[in-house]
């Protein structure tokens, strides 16, 4: 009898043991699901924000000013910000004044080098709000809003609300003004990082993405 229990126990065991690897293996297949579902809705909302960012550009008549992270895209992030400039170059084209306030750091030369290209104005700010703060003036009524997943300059910004206020624009296009007062111009700044750290135009270029013959053609201005 005493065998009997000790064999049922021992089975009793086993089936336990199973069954909790059984439950373990599904806790980390769900953990895993959710980590994919929540990437994919990071990705989704991402692209929602460039789709308004863009879908606000092709309403431009006269003038859009924006304050922007600037940094450098990766993955999927590289067509869409390639079709941001793609669309400013239009812009410009036709004679709508495009002007974007970035924070002053080196990594965020490709953006402005990208944009400048297109026809834009890009300006390095001190401006400490600049930092974390994305949003885009257009035709000084209507504005779109870029919000981070959470608090900090480094963080991608996730989505864009359009928000048609006059009132509203008026009062960004205020701190646009105040921040520009604060600034380097693209080129000013590329020539400042060129002379404070003592690189050279190759060096810099292979760190910020930048074609070296576009800063040597800024350090010969």
């Amino acid at each position: 009898m005493e065998l009997a229990l000790l064999l049922l126990e021992s089975v009793l065991l086993v089936f336990t043991v199973i069954l909790l690897l059984l439950s373990i293996k599904e806790g980390r297949s769900r953990d895993k699901l959710l980590s994919e579902v929540s990437k994919a809705t990071k990705i989704l909302t991402r692209h929602e924000y460039f789709l308004t960012l863009t879908d606000g550009l092709l309403d431009a008549k006269e003038e859009v000013v924006g304050s922007i992270t600037g940094r450098l895209p990766k993955g999927e992030d590289e067509k869409r910000t390639q079709e941001v400039a793609n669309h400013i170059k239009r812009l410009t084209a036709s004679g709508v004044k495009v002007k974007y306030l970035m924070p002053k750091f080196h990594d965020r030369l490709y953006v402005g080098y990208l944009y400048f290209k297109a026809g834009a104005e890009i300006y390095y700010s001190g401006c400490p709000i600049v930092h974390d703060l994305r949003y885009t003036v257009i035709d000084d009524h209507t504005v779109l809003v870029g919000i981070p997943e959470s608090t900090g300059e480094a963080e991608a910004t996730r989505k864009g609300y359009r928000i048609p206020s006059d009132g509203l624009a008026d009062i960004i296009k205020k701190h646009f003004d105040s921040c520009v007062l604060d600034t380097l111009s693209y080129e000013e700044y590329v020539k400042e990082l060129l002379k404070h750290t003592g690189t050279t135009t190759k060096i810099l270029a292979r760190e910020v993405h930048v074609p070296e013959n576009e800063l040597k053609r800024i350090t010969a201005l």
